[in-house]
């Protein structure tokens, strides 16, 4: 070989070898290398450590904890157990991002290795497995990937980035507590806000996102039905609890039939029917117990209005005096529907497709239920642009098992959930990142 040829050989070599990496491998790698390096093993801390809503403490100050290493200004103790991490970077927009970090009172039987074993008083003194039944682990393990992440590129970003460990979404009510421990007022109003759900229901390496609702509004109601008592032999002199709150159950699907318009999503579900003490007594009172849903305010309020006419009534039809007519109660304990702002959803949608591949992003699939997320208390009122995502955490190859008629896919909340959490909270972490670095663009 001639030393020309040679020379030319090496040059091109040397070409090819420092040939820059894409956006996508660049972070594809970091991260990565952080999963093998860290997450992996935060992850597994997570998962075999859960605590109930408005009860984690360890997982609040390992988060923490974590949360300064990256280089956050970390408070905890917000609203209960939340925590709040920012990184002030230059002007520029203010962005949160925010991980829910509780489990669910469900003993874990996915057959993992790292499956939780561990054990929790609950809120009514009885001792309860602890599980992390819904994929919070893998939220808040994204969450410290991110604050590392971005702490690694600050060269490249300039605002204030906001990072928020959330409790008690489970009960819908951490983000209200920290919203009304003056959230905002204490460390700013956001700009943008973001968040992502891990599901079991999307494949590994998809990210799923939409422009209008990702989660429903949602109520509880409960309707008290006043009866007369009597002798089960004697329907005649009383007034039946059981058969007024069976004909009001049935009377209920009508204001969804035939009330509310049919492209305009509702639920009214009685969960709960109580009444009565023995075969031959007819009760006094029947308590039923309601999940009302929406996708709308609007929604909202014609489906509680529609309850509360209908068990009225229906009191009267059964010649209920005015002051006997059932009570309709509705909790203060209710979430808003969570809406995604359509503008700010298309702009990270094209980024994501630029930055991580048009493969990355799910196709668009119809919601098929009405699960309620209490996330939209940080973004109703006052409005702030947010997005909701979803990130993949079944392999492909469980879902070709489960069509062929194999094992089906566990969902959430089961004892049997379980989520491939390296591609989980890698395309967490990368997908978050992929969206903060185009809002929190560094002036040129």
């Amino acid at each position: 070989m001639s030393r020309a040829f040679k020379l030319l050989a090496s040059a091109t070599l040397g070409i090819a070898l420092s040939t820059p990496l894409t956006y996508a491998e660049d972070l594809g790698k970091a991260v990565q290398a952080d999963y093998q390096a860290h997450l992996g093993d935060l992850f597994d801390y997570f998962h075999r450590n859960p605590e109930l809503s408005g009860m984690e403490t360890k997982t609040a100050a390992r988060l923490a904890k974590e949360l300064r290493a990256a280089g956050f200004k970390v408070t905890e103790g917000v609203g209960g157990t939340g925590i709040v991490a920012m990184m002030e970077n230059g002007p520029g927009p203010l962005v949160m991002m925010r991980a829910d970090m509780d489990g669910l009172p469900v003993e874990e039987k996915s057959g993992l290795p790292n499956a939780s074993r561990a054990k929790q008083v609950d809120w009514d003194g009885n001792e309860v497995f602890v599980m992390h039944a819904c994929g919070h682990d893998v939220h808040i393990t994204s969450l410290v990937g991110t604050a590392r992440a971005m702490a690694a590129r600050k060269d490249q970003w300039s605002g204030t980035l906001m990072l928020i460990g959330q409790p008690a979404e489970e009960r819908v009510g951490g983000a209200k507590l920290m919203m009304e421990d003056n959230l905002w007022q204490r460390f700013g109003q956001p700009d943008y806000a973001l968040a992502f759900h891990v599901t079991s229901e999307l494949p590994t390496g998809k990210i799923g996102v939409t422009e209008d609702s990702p989660y429903s509004g949602a109520d509880t109601v409960d309707i008290i039905i006043h009866g007369v008592g009597a002798h089960g032999a004697s329907p005649h002199r009383g007034v039946d609890p059981v058969v007024l709150g069976s004909q009001i159950v049935l009377a209920l699907q009508t204001v969804i039939s035939r009330e509310k318009p049919p492209r305009f999503g509702g639920v009214i579900t009685v969960g709960s029917f109580h009444a009565g003490t023995k075969h031959n007594i007819i009760s006094d009172e029947a308590r039923l117990q309601l999940t009302v849903r929406n996708d709308d305010l609007e929604t909202r309020q014609l489906l509680l209005d529609g309850i509360k006419r209908v068990a009225e009534n229906m009191g009267r039809v059964a010649g209920l005096p005015e002051d006997k007519l059932p009570e309709v109660i509705v909790s203060d304990e209710w979430v808003p529907p969570t809406i995604n702002d359509a503008k700010l959803t298309q702009r990270l949608r094209a980024v994501w497709v630029e930055k991580l591949g048009a493969d990355s992003i799910a196709e668009p699939e119809k919601r098929k239920g009405m699960g309620a997320e209490d996330f939209p208390f940080f973004t109703t009122d006052p409005f702030i642009p947010s997005t909701y995502f979803a990130i993949g955490g079944t392999p492909q190859a469980d879902f070709d098992r489960e069509e062929a008629g194999g094992a089906p896919v566990p969902s959430h909340h089961s004892p049997l959930f379980k989520i491939t959490p390296e591609p989980a909270v890698t395309l967490g972490v990368e997908a978050t990142v992929t969206a903060l670095m185009d809002l929190l663009q560094a002036p040129q």
